[in-house]
């Protein structure tokens, strides 16, 4: 189950990039096209922020009981967790960037629902999807990054 989860987390990283790109394209076309918001980009928008809640709840499992989970794994004897590259950033960095990431996503789409005008709903949007994308961006344990990158695909 564990292995499962753990592939089910990293697919879905690739479900919420795409998403989150598509969203990105659809609220700045909108926003400079000064379009009428449609019913399809609150329906992009809420795909993508359920995207997120579903790999958020995936990766609060791990996070608390997962193979390297803070309830199923001690740190090194001496060692602190802020001193240790990879307990760091899987015990902190990781959820507190992807923590703060999914709140962006459902605040863009929360914007969807808000009596505002069309043009700000999409530039709200827009910016708070691109600061969701850069925390993602950020957050993810990419190939290459020492002692705590991953592989592209499990």
């Amino acid at each position: 189950m564990e292995k499962g989860l753990l592939h089910l987390h990293n697919l879905m990283r690739w479900v919420i990039l795409i998403l989150l790109l598509i969203s990105i394209v659809k609220a700045y076309v909108g926003w400079q096209g000064k379009k009428a918001f449609q019913a399809s980009d609150k329906k992009i928008w809420l795909f993508t922020m359920i995207a997120g809640h579903i790999t958020l709840l995936i990766g609060l499992y791990q996070w608390l009981a997962g193979r390297y989970g803070i309830f199923t794994s001690k740190l090194p004897e001496g060692t602190s967790m802020m001193k240790d590259r990879f307990y760091r950033f899987y015990w902190l960095e990781h959820p507190l960037t992807m923590i703060l990431a999914i709140v962006f996503l459902t605040i863009a789409h929360g914007t969807a629902k808000k009596p505002l005008t069309d043009e700000i709903k999409y530039r709200k949007a827009f910016w708070f999807f691109i600061i969701a994308l850069v925390l993602i961006i950020v957050g993810v344990p990419w190939p290459g990054r020492e002692i705590i990158g991953r592989p592209l695909l499990p």
